[in-house]
């Protein structure tokens, strides 16, 4: 009885990190895609970094500092 209701608490917190890990995964991958969005937008020379952080979620001061990564 101890040795199951151990095993079932480690499957338990097995398959919580494994969804904790997912999530993780996802929330870097969405700032990931937006910041390459970003990077494209502030390429294409076209729009002020206000209008580039609307599009992207990103915040002014983000766009800002990528634009000055990418002007070097």
């Amino acid at each position: 009885m101890l040795a199951e209701n151990l095993e079932n608490w480690a499957k338990r917190e097995r398959e919580e990190g494994r969804l904790e890990g997912q999530q993780i995964g996802i929330q870097k991958g969405r700032l990931e895609a937006a910041q390459n969005t970003a990077r494209h937008l502030i390429k294409l020379g076209v729009l002020t970094d206000g209008q580039v952080a609307q599009a992207t979620g990103r915040t002014v001061a983000q766009v800002e500092a990528l634009r000055s990564v990418e002007s070097r």
